[in-house]
């Protein structure tokens, strides 16, 4: 069955942030009825949402949060909160999420985790986006996950800091990591991915790795990046700089705050691809080139 069962009530966790902001405008584009968790009252969103103020970190915030809500985003991760226990955090934040959501009677929760196999012995960051998962699991509802990689867009952390690192560097001196194979997706991409969830009741309750057309390395990415912003850029490999040593340059020479930049780095040891794409059929989508997404980025912070 397909459809969002009448476009019942629709909570956005996280609505204030990169893909939050998205999805939102384009579940309002779409008509469908939103209510957006900020832990602000004035924090920007697209006009016909209504607002929620809580904090997943409070539980005494929440019980109004889910009146009446039929489906949850759960969009939220605490790595910018500081660098210190954002797993704790993070922990902490879903298990009062799937309390409340369980308590208010919600039928249906989508998740946005992070791709990274078990066995791979996952960086804190990833294996924290696993144990969400697990713990979204346990609530009376029925969970849909989606797994990505690198989301390419404007304002994403992973976007940003391979633009600061091509525009303030033209030569790298890297870790091994940079041959790690990744399995980058373009924002709109990743939006569609999640909306197109919502309205298809197929994907209740199952588990989907998303990504784009193409398979690149940590340096295939920074290459064809900088190629298309104009830029020069040597990358040299070197066997003895660890992905923390190299996170500790990585914050010298970009603004991405060190509780964000150094578990992202610390994560690239982890191969990040889809291992199946039955999503496809579900949510049929042209797949946005890795060109293309950056393009696409580039041009949306020039015009910001």
């Amino acid at each position: 069955m397909t459809g969002n069962r009448g476009n019942g009530l629709v909570l956005v966790t996280g609505a204030a942030g990169f893909i939050g902001r998205r999805l939102t405008a384009a579940l309002v584009a779409r008509e469908t009825t939103v209510r957006a968790l900020v832990r602000r009252p004035d924090a920007d969103l697209p006009g016909g949402v209504e607002r929620a103020a809580g904090d997943l970190l409070d539980p005494a915030t929440l019980p109004e949060v889910f009146t009446g809500v039929d489906t949850a985003f759960y969009l939220v991760h605490s790595m910018a909160g500081g660098r210190g226990g954002f797993g704790n955090r993070d922990r902490l934040a879903a298990e009062n999420f799937a309390a409340a959501a369980t308590k208010a009677g919600v039928r249906r929760v989508i998740y946005l985790g992070g791709l990274g196999e078990a066995g791979d012995r996952l960086s804190e960051h990833l294996a924290s986006r696993r144990e969400v998962a697990h713990i979204l699991r346990t609530g009376a509802f029925t969970t849909t996950i989606l797994r990505a990689a690198v989301i390419i867009g404007a304002g994403g952390a992973s976007f940003e800091m391979i633009r600061y690192l091509v525009e303030r560097l033209p030569v790298m001196i890297t870790p091994r990591w940079v041959s790690t194979r990744c399995q980058p997706i373009a924002v709109d991409d990743a939006i569609r991915y999640l909306a197109g969830c919502l309205n298809d009741e197929r994907t209740t309750g199952e588990t989907f790795d998303i990504g784009g057309p193409e398979i690149l390395t940590y340096r295939e990415m920074m290459e064809r990046f900088a190629r298309i912003a104009g830029r020069s850029v040597l990358i040299v490999p070197v066997p003895f700089l660890t992905p923390r040593l190299s996170s500790y340059w990585v914050g010298l020479v970009t603004p991405i705050r060190p509780s964000i930049s150094i578990p992202l780095i610390e994560g690239v040891r982890n191969e990040v691809v889809c291992r199946e794409s039955r999503i496809r059929e579900l949510v049929p989508i042209p797949l946005t080139p890795y060109d293309e997404a950056v393009r696409i980025a580039l041009a949306e912070e020039k015009s910001s």
